[in-house]
């Protein structure tokens, strides 16, 4: 069975000299945990000085020391809904990441804490995404928006927002199209979507644009980062598919190139395995640290 990311890690921090060997072995593997090749170089350099300021001699302290360097690369946040008018959040993401299911958590977590929440079926392109996302409604005992495939998503945010407007709902979780488009696509879609959303009154702290990524895409996760944040700008991220297996140095990269913050992980099935993302349990798996 092969060893995670984070057990490699432990496993070359517990050796018995600390050399250009080590270093070089390090950074392969930061490369290799989708850290980046520029990311691996720089957390090499920055061990390699802390090394010798504090005249390491011991190898276990490397491990504490890697996250002392890496912890304030990472960037999260807490998401709140305004009790007064509907908060928005746009969920973004392609096909086959686990939007729609973490939509449904989303939308189970924030009816926990005494939220009217209600789901607008943004994803008109396909039929199919509709008809899931009102089967999670139904289950959740939620309100659903929606209206006939290929139908203008901006139109289906338009009813949203005045529907919870009208209902005194708390938060619009918006669902919207997951294929690859073209820049040139995604930008005129989403500038549309954002427009419609701007001018029903919702701005900041209101609206926010929530990327959802698949933990184990690594570089790909960093490119679809990049794209939407070009075309919209993003508030946060959520994870899915994330466990111990997972090497997730890719959202390094895009809490530090990027400054987006990190929201939410889904790390299982049902509707209550969606957990506040935590930067300190997050890098004591990734570098296979044992608390």
């Amino acid at each position: 069975m092969k060893k995670s990311f984070g057990a490699r890690i432990k496993a070359l921090f517990t050796i018995q000299r600390i050399d250009e060997s080590f270093y070089e072995e390090l950074e392969d593997l930061l490369i290799e945990g989708d850290l980046g090749a520029a990311n691996a170089m720089e957390l090499s350099d920055a061990l390699r000085a802390r090394v010798k300021q504090d005249k390491v001699k011991d190898p276990d302290v490397l491990q504490h020391l890697m996250k002392e360097i890496l912890l304030p690369k990472i960037k999260h946040s807490t998401l709140d809904p305004s009790k007064g008018s509907p908060s928005v959040y746009l969920i973004l993401g392609v096909n086959g990441v686990g939007k729609t299911t973490s939509i449904a958590k989303m939308a189970h977590r924030f009816m926990k804490q005494g939220n009217q929440v209600v789901l607008a079926a943004g994803d008109t392109f396909r039929a199919a995404a509709i008809d899931q996302l009102e089967l999670h409604a139904n289950r959740l005992k939620a309100r659903i928006v929606k209206q006939k495939p290929n139908s203008d998503p901006a139109s289906v945010l338009f009813d949203a927002i005045e529907s919870a407007k009208a209902k005194g709902d708390q938060l619009v979780l918006a669902d919207t199209a997951g294929r690859m488009h073209n820049k040139e696509n995604l930008l005129r879609e989403l500038q549309k979507i954002d427009k419609v959303i701007r001018t029903r009154g919702v701005g900041e702290p209101d609206y926010k644009k929530l990327l959802v990524i698949d933990a184990t895409t690594g570089q790909n996760g960093i490119s679809q980062a990049q794209m939407f944040h070009e075309a919209i700008g993003l508030d946060g991220v959520v994870l899915t598919k994330y466990d111990s297996a997972a090497k997730g140095g890719s959202l390094i990269q895009i809490c530090d190139k990027l400054g987006i913050p990190i929201t939410f992980v889904g790390v299982g099935e049902s509707y209550d395995d969606l957990i506040d993302f935590d930067p300190d349990d997050f890098l004591d798996t990734l570098l296979g640290i044992v608390t």
